[in-house]
């Protein structure tokens, strides 16, 4: 079974012997941009030169981003822990093009690494492209459809609505069609039952969406008219924690090797283990979870506080801790003991975490104690 450590590389490695610039994460709290507080998807980073206001110095990047998505339609920060698969902190694996590859090259990309590099078993794949929109005079993407046909057959191709298959970036500026993959990872007695296909975009906790490739060839006006991008994009992004969970076989992200050793080591250290009370799990998954925001957040520069990103923070640390101290039976500082553990899971690929150890641990135990 392949690693976390091994899928994240995997990815890597894939673009870039498709000629692609691996370039690093950038900081998860965003100091420069009075609209966003948090990096919440791969693209930010990239906004610029998608809009045409810096130049191009790869036209085809990949990475993984840190991304951290607790308010507004993207998430909400209560359901945290009481699903298997919505964080708080997230990873998200992306490829762009900026006006070089388009729509042929992202789908046969896309689905040669999922299939031949993590050998994910393609009758559990199903795709769905852009239907179209009357009101935008837009037909459907048949384009996207006709690729996808190399790799799927038709009733795999689902036709999808302008709110799931078409990006805008905001009200006027880049955006177009989107193709998302889903995965069906349900065990075999389910699906005899139930096709995979009637679950797709319904909310089933196993029927679930792992990546979205975005096809930037519209530029939306002040006037809310469409005219054609003069150099269109690629934009990808992959929830990392669904693909370990699908490659890795398992029924939850928070049973992948992402979260297992973290939660093992809350389990240790509060004698109550995993997996026999629900109110219990929730709360070691919420700790899990949260841990992992708020040592990204301090290695980014950005400490618990009173007023905005620093609020979120603190908000993040003190729900971790109340379900600590009532579901787990924590009365003294202990999440801050859990930061070896997690550079040992993510450490390699963000050495931010090791550089910044005894500042997040002295955060974090400062905030449990306060």
């Amino acid at each position: 079974m392949m690693t976390s450590k091994e899928i994240r590389q995997s990815f890597k490695d894939f673009f870039q012997s498709k000629q692609h610039q691996i370039v690093p994460s950038a900081p998860m709290v965003i100091k420069d941009d009075p609209t966003l507080m948090f990096t919440n998807a791969g693209m930010n980073q990239f906004k610029d030169i998608i809009l045409g206001n810096a130049p191009v110095k790869y036209p085809r990047v990949a990475d993984s981003q840190k991304c951290l998505r607790v308010s507004g339609k993207h998430n909400d920060l209560e359901e945290v822990g009481h699903d298997t698969y919505h964080h708080t902190m997230f990873e998200m694996l992306g490829n762009w093009s900026f006006g070089d590859y388009f729509k042929r090259e992202a789908i046969a990309w896309a689905w040669e690494y999922l299939t031949e590099v993590l050998k994910l078993d393609k009758d559990r794949l199903y795709v769905t492209v852009f239907e179209g929109s009357d009101e935008e005079g837009l037909a459907r993407d048949e384009e996207a459809a006709s690729y996808w046909e190399a790799y799927l057959p038709a009733e795999r191709i689902i036709n999808g609505n302008k709110k799931d298959n078409f990006w805008e970036m905001g009200d006027t500026g880049p955006c177009g069609p989107c193709s998302e993959i889903h995965i069906d990872i349900r065990p075999d007695s389910e699906r005899e039952k139930v096709s995979g296909l009637a679950l797709v975009n319904q909310s089933h906790p196993h029927v679930i969406e792992i990546w979205n490739l975005v096809f930037m060839q519209y530029n939306r006006k002040a006037d809310s008219s469409l005219e054609p991008l003069p150099a269109k994009v690629i934009d990808t992004g992959m929830g990392f924690e669904r693909l370990c969970m699908a490659v890795q076989g398992k029924l939850s992200n928070y049973d992948t090797d992402l979260f297992q050793p973290i939660i093992r080591r809350i389990a240790e250290i509060t004698s109550y283990p995993y997996g026999e009370d629900a109110k219990r799990d929730i709360a070691m998954r919420v700790v899990a979870d949260h841990l992992r925001t708020i040592a990204f957040s301090v290695t980014d520069g950005q400490l618990p506080s009173n007023a905005r990103a620093g609020y979120v923070i603190r908000r993040i640390l003190r729900r971790a801790v109340r379900y600590g101290y009532t579901f787990l039976g924590m009365h003294e500082a202990f999440i801050y003991r859990l930061v070896p553990t997690l550079i040992e899971v993510m450490g390699d690929a963000y050495p931010e975490l090791q550089a910044q150890r005894t500042l997040i641990e002295k955060v974090i135990k400062e905030e449990e104690e306060s």
